[in-house]
C-alpha cells in the first residue's frame, strides 16, 4: 500500500493578477512582479501580511526579498523555486498547494515577471559567454536556439508519422482565433489564415514565424489557500486536484537525443504521475492550456497526457478539434504563448482558473475539470484544476 497523501482538492487558487502583456514596457521587473502580486491578493480579499509562502521560477530574477518588502507581505516562513524556465509553471503551484496541504504555509503566492523583450535576456544571444551545461551537446553543432531543437524534434515527428505543416497551421490558428476573442491577448487585433501562415518566414525549417511562441514583457501571480479556507473568499475557487512534474530517464534538456525515444518527451514522466493519483482521465477534460513555446510541443503532448495514440497528436489537430466552442478539446482558449503571451507559460495556469471561474473570454461550456502543462522537452510539470 502506497503511503503517499495525493494532493486532492485539498487546496485551490483563490486569486489570479497579471499586468498588461507589451513590448518593451517601462516598468522594471521588480514592478511588473509587485503588480501582479498585488493583483492577485486583491482578486482574492487577503491582505498582503498574511502571504507567508512563495513560489517562484529559478530563472525569476526577483528574489522573494524583493518581492516581500515591496508588497508588504508578513513573515515568510516557506519560500521555493522550480527549475527549467517554461517546464515550471505548474510546478511552483503544485509546490504551493503541498506547502498548504502540510501546513508549513496559509498563503502562498507564485508568480512569473518577465521583460522578454529585452535581447539580452536571450541565453543564446550571450554568445559570448562560454557554453556549458548541456548546450555542449548541441550548441557547436548549430543547434542555437530552443526553436532549432524543437524544429529537428519536428523533422523526426513528421518522418515517421506523416505530420505536415498544415498540422502545425492547425494549431496556430486555433490559438490566434482565441486570442482574438481576448482583448487582454497581444494578438487580440491580429488575424491570421491559413495562406498567411503557409507564406511566413521561416525561423527554422520546418517551423514558420507563426510556429512560434511571442517575446511578451508582463508579469502572472496566483494565490493557493487551502480548500476550507477558499469557501470563505469571493471567487470561485479553483482546487488543485492534482499536479505532478517529470523527467524521463536518460533525458537532456530540449533535445531528448539520449532517450530510446526522442519524440517521448517529459509529458509522458509527468502524465504517469498526474493522472495516477486523480480521480479523473484524459477523457473528463473538457477544456486544456497545453504549453506551446512552439506549435510542434501541442502534438507532442496531446500524445503524451493521454488524449490520443503514440503518432496521433497531429492527426488530433484536424476538423477543429482544438478550436473554441465547437472543438473536442478546446484548447489554449486565451491564444497561448503563441497568441496571448509568452511569460514562460504562467498565464496558462491563469487561463485554467478563468475556465473553472466560467470567465474566459472562450468559455467552455461545462467546464468543470481543466489541464494545465508546461514546456515539453524540459524538465516538466502539470496541474489538474476543478470546480
Amino acid at each position: 500500500m502506497s503511503s503517499v497523501t495525493p494532493l486532492k482538492d485539498r487546496t485551490a487558487i483563490v486569486g489570479i493578477g497579471q499586468t498588461a502583456f507589451g513590448k518593451g514596457l517601462e516598468d522594471s521587473e521588480l514592478s511588473l512582479a509587485c503588480q501582479a502580486v498585488s493583483m492577485a491578493l486583491d482578486d482574492c480579499g487577503i491582505a498582503p501580511s498574511e502571504v507567508d509562502g512563495l513560489a517562484s521560477f529559478t530563472m525569476e530574477p526577483n528574489r522573494e526579498v524583493e518581492i516581500a518588502r515591496s508588497v508588504g507581505l508578513g513573515d515568510i516562513t516557506w519560500f521555493t523555486q522550480v527549475g527549467y524556465g517554461g517546464g515550471a509553471g505548474c510546478g511552483v503551484v503544485t509546490q504551493a498547494a503541498m506547502a498548504v496541504a502540510t501546513g508549513q504555509a496559509e498563503v502562498v503566492v507564485a508568480w512569473r515577471a518577465r521583460k522578454r523583450a529585452s535581447k539580452a535576456s536571450r541565453p543564446w544571444a550571450n554568445v559570448a559567454q562560454r557554453i556549458d551545461d548541456n548546450g555542449t551537446w548541441s550548441r557547436p553543432w548549430g543547434l542555437l536556439r530552443p526553436v532549432d531543437e524543437i524544429a529537428l524534434l519536428m523533422r523526426r515527428y513528421m518522418h515517421e508519422y506523416g505530420a505536415t505543416r498544415d498540422h502545425l497551421a492547425n494549431v496556430a490558428l486555433a490559438f490566434r482565433k482565441h486570442a482574438n476573442q481576448n482583448p487582454n491577448a497581444t494578438m487580440y487585433t491580429k488575424t491570421l489564415n491559413r495562406e498567411q501562415y503557409m507564406e511566413g518566414r521561416w525561423i527554422s525549417e520546418p517551423l514558420c514565424l507563426f510556429d512560434n511562441c511571442l517575446e511578451t514583457d508582463g508579469a502572472l501571480a496566483a494565490v493557493v489557500v487551502s480548500a476550507e479556507r477558499a469557501r470563505d473568499l469571493p471567487r470561485v475557487p479553483a482546487y488543485i486536484h492534482a499536479g505532478a512534474q517529470g523527467i524521463p530517464p536518460q533525458h537532456n534538456t530540449m533535445t531528448n537525443y539520449f532517450n530510446d525515444d526522442p519524440l517521448m518527451g517529459p509529458s509522458w514522466a509527468a502524465a504517469k504521475q498526474l493522472w495516477k493519483y486523480s480521480d479523473f482521465a484524459p477523457a473528463d477534460v473538457k477544456v486544456a492550456q497545453l504549453y506551446d513555446a512552439f506549435s510542434p510541443l501541442i502534438p507532442l503532448s496531446l500524445e503524451g497526457y493521454g488524449f490520443c495514440e503514440r503518432g496521433e497528436g497531429a492527426t488530433f489537430t484536424e476538423d477543429g478539434a482544438l478550436e473554441w466552442p465547437h472543438g473536442r478539446l478546446p484548447t489554449n482558449t486565451a491564444g497561448g504563448g503563441m497568441s496571448e503571451a509568452y511569460v514562460h507559460g504562467f498565464n496558462l495556469v491563469l487561463e485554467g482558473v478563468r475556465q473553472i471561474r466560467g470567465t474566459s473570454t472562450a468559455q467552455v461550456a461545462d467546464a468543470d475539470v481543466s489541464l494545465v502543462t508546461s514546456g515539453e522537452g524540459v524538465p516538466t510539470s502539470a496541474l489538474l484544476l476543478r470546480k
